[in-house]
């Protein structure tokens, strides 16, 4: 974590501290252009570390202002997604409808 005095207030996490994953990821940013169609292109670069296709279906939504354009994943592409997470629950009969 940062101090809050190293930072511009858009990268701040909570208790004004950031992770420096997402600092990374901050100076790591491309711009692009919109065009006259309203249409951006992608970085190759994005597109490789996200494994994006043509013709893929994104969710674009805006939280705080910023606009946020998010990868619809199939549910057999999340298999395998949580490492480490226990699915040997023990469920009492009452945990049943």
């Amino acid at each position: 974590m940062l101090p809050l005095n190293a930072l511009s207030n858009d990268t701040l996490g909570v208790g004004g501290m950031v992770d420096a994953d997402r600092l990374t990821a901050r100076r790591a940013m491309t711009q692009v252009k919109l065009s006259s169609k309203y249409q951006i292109v992608i970085p190759e670069d994005v597109r490789k570390q996200l494994d994006l296709k043509p013709g893929q279906v994104m969710d674009v939504l805006i939280l705080d202002g910023v606009l946020h354009v998010v990868p619809v994943r199939q549910p057999y592409e999340l298999f395998g997604s949580l490492p480490g997470l226990d699915t040997q629950v023990e469920r009492d009969d009452e945990d049943r409808v």
